[in-house]
């Protein structure tokens, strides 16, 4: 699930992606200047994909704090497998002859 800082951060990295990338459509289709718009669409999808999976130290805190709430609160699946109750309707079974 994304934030909205993450949704705001793409939408940064691709005010100045995609110009890049139109640009360098127009020098590959238009113009027939192959290597300016091979590089140009390079520097585009580079953008994206460097802002999408590198983590930046400004990032740091955010994760620790999240396996640290992970860790404290705990997983909300392991606690109801411990429970006897069953947990959906599947595993009910009902006696149904009027005892």
């Amino acid at each position: 699930m994304a934030g909205l800082i993450d949704t705001i951060k793409l939408a940064g990295v691709l005010i100045l992606a995609l110009p890049a990338a139109l640009a360098g459509l127009e020098f590959l289709f238009v113009r027939g200047d192959t290597g300016t718009g091979g590089i140009l669409i390079g520097l585009a999808v580079g953008l994206v994909v460097v802002e999408r999976w590198l983590t930046m130290p400004s990032d740091v805190p955010g994760l620790v704090a999240k396996r640290a709430a992970g860790t404290v609160i705990g997983d909300p699946e392991s606690e109801s497998a411990d429970d006897d109750t069953p947990t959906d309707s599947t595993s009910v079974t009902t006696n149904e002859e009027g005892d």
